[in-house]
C-alpha cells in the first residue's frame, strides 16, 4: 500500500517530479528575461486556456477568488444587489459576491450531485421575490435587494444543470457568472444545443482558481476569468491591474490581481498534460464505482448524471458515521477530507445574514456527512481496492455493531 507509507489524500509530489526540467525551465526563462509580470509567458496561457475552455477570452488573475470578484464587478454587480449561489461550496464563492458589494442569497443543493437544485431556484423565485414585468427587476421582498445574478458552482469537479439556469436567468434577466474554480475541462451536455458544453463557456463569465491542489494548479497562487463578451474581457483586464487602460491611465480604480509570468508558464507546461490526467481521475473513477458496487450501500459511489462528464476534482462518499470513517482510514494510513464542515449560511462570518439552522436542510445534512477519498491521477488500481477494502471492513464492523444493539434492546 504505497510501499508501506499509506496512501495520502493528494499526491502533488509525483507529478511536479515527473515534470521537473520542464518546470524549472520556466523559471530560467523568467530569470533570464526578468519578464516576471505579464508578457508572453501569461499572453500564450491565456490563449491556450480560452481554446481549452471553448472561450472566445481569458484574463488571468492571481486567485480563483479574484477571477470570480472580478467578473462580477466587470458584469456590474455592487451595492444593493443579491446573488444567487449555494451555501455547500468554499467561502471564496460568497467572498466574491460580498467584496463585490452584493450580498449572498443562498438556494439550496440536490442532494443527488451536491450542486444548485433548480427546483429550489424557481420556488425562490416564485415564493420570495417580485418580479415587475416594466422594469425587468426581480426584487427580493424581504432584503429589498434586487437580484440581479446567479452564481452556479460546479462543484467537486461536476457541472450544474446548467440548461435550466439559464433559462431562468433569461426570463428574469439575471447574469449568470459560473464558479468552475473545481471544474477544469468538466463538461454539460446542453438540449437546448444538442452539444457537449465545456465549463467556462456557458456563462457571461466563469471563474478559475489554479490553487496547487486544483486539477491545473500553479506553484502559488493563480486564477482566470474566461468569457465570451469582449467588452467583459477588456473590463476585467482594466479591473486586474489597478484600472489602468495603458500604464499610468486609470479609467477605474482596480486592484492588483495579476497572473504572474512564472505561474503562467508553469501552468502552461501542466495544461499539456490535464487531458491525460482528466482520463486518469475519471479512470479512478470508474474504477471506485466497480469495486464500491460490491460494498451495496447506498451514497457509495458519487452520482454523475448522464448529462455530464465530470472531472472529479474530489472524489467524494457519504458516511452517517463519518468521524468513526475517518478514525478508522487513519489507522489503516489512508488520508481523507471533508468539503465542507459546515454549510456557509451558518458560518460565524455570515452571521448578519440571518440565516438559522434548518434553513437549507440538504446542504446541512450532507456537510454531516460527506468525506473526501483519495482521487489523483496517479492512484493506482491497488491502492484504490486498498481504500475500499478498508471502508467495506468499518462498514461490516457497523452493521454488527448495530445488529448487536437490536438485540440488546
Amino acid at each position: 500500500m504505497n510501499n508501506g507509507e499509506g496512501i495520502p489524500f493528494l499526491d502533488l509530489v509525483t507529478p511536479h517530479q515527473e515534470l521537473e526540467e520542464e518546470l524549472v525551465s520556466v523559471f530560467r526563462t523568467a530569470l533570464r528575461s526578468a519578464a516576471f509580470i505579464g508578457g508572453k509567458a501569461v499572453e500564450e496561457f491565456e490563449r491556450a486556456f480560452a481554446v481549452f475552455c471553448d472561450a472566445s477570452e481569458c484574463m488571468g488573475v492571481g486567485s480563483g477568488t479574484d477571477a470570480l470578484r472580478f467578473a462580477l464587478i466587470a458584469a456590474g454587480i455592487g451595492a444593493g444587489d443579491a446573488v444567487i449561489t449555494v451555501p455547500n461550496t468554499f467561502i471564496a464563492t460568497t467572498e466574491a459576491i460580498s467584496q463585490a458589494g452584493a450580498r449572498p442569497l443562498f438556494v439550496d443543493i440536490d442532494e443527488a450531485t451536491y450542486n444548485l437544485d433548480v427546483s429550489k431556484l424557481r420556488e425562490l423565485i416564485r415564493k420570495e421575490c417580485e418580479f415587475d414585468p416594466s422594469t425587468r427587476a426581480l426584487l427580493h421582498k424581504k432584503t429589498g435587494c434586487r437580484v440581479t445574478a446567479i452564481v452556479p458552482v460546479h462543484l467537486y469537479g461536476q457541472m450544474a444543470d446548467m440548461d435550466p439556469i439559464l433559462e431562468l436567468a433569461n426570463k428574469y434577466d439575471l447574469i449568470v457568472i459560473e464558479d468552475a474554480c473545481q471544474a477544469h475541462g468538466a463538461e454539460y451536455f446542453s438540449k437546448k444545443e444538442n452539444r457537449w458544453r465545456k465549463a467556462g463557456s456557458m456563462g457571461k463569465a466563469a471563474a478559475f482558481s489554479f490553487y496547487p491542489g486544483k486539477n491545473l494548479g500553479a506553484c502559488g497562487e493563480a486564477g482566470a476569468v474566461t468569457t465570451n463578451d469582449s467588452e467583459l474581457a477588456a473590463k476585467i483586464r482594466m479591473l486586474r491591474d489597478h484600472g489602468q487602460s495603458k500604464k499610468y491611465f486609470h479609467q477605474v480604480e482596480g486592484y492588483n490581481g495579476r497572473l504572474d509570468a512564472i505561474q503562467a508558464g508553469i501552468l502552461g507546461v501542466k495544461l499539456s498534460h490535464l487531458a491525460t490526467w482528466t482520463q486518469q481521475r475519471r479512470a479512478a473513477a470508474c474504477h471506485y464505482r466497480e469495486l464500491f458496487a460490491k460494498l451495496n450501500q447506498e451514497g457509495l459511489p458519487p452520482y454523475e448524471p448522464v448529462w455530464s462528464k465530470a472531472v472529479y476534482h474530489l472524489y467524494v462518499i457519504r458516511s452517517n458515521e463519518r468521524e468513526a470513517l475517518i478514525r478508522h482510514l487513519a489507522e489503516a494510513k489512508i488520508g481523507t477530507g471533508i468539503h465542507y464542515p459546515v454549510p456557509l449560511h451558518l458560518q460565524a462570518a455570515y452571521a448578519s445574514l440571518g440565516y438559522q439552522p434548518g434553513a437549507f436542510p440538504v446542504s446541512e445534512k450532507v456537510a454531516s456527512e460527506l468525506v473526501s477519498l483519495p482521487m489523483f491521477p496517479n492512484l493506482s488500481a491497488e491502492q484504490q481496492e486498498a481504500i475500499v477494502s478498508a471502508i467495506a471492513t468499518f462498514t461490516a464492523a457497523e452493521r454488527n455493531d448495530s445488529k448487536l444493539a437490536g438485540v440488546g434492546h
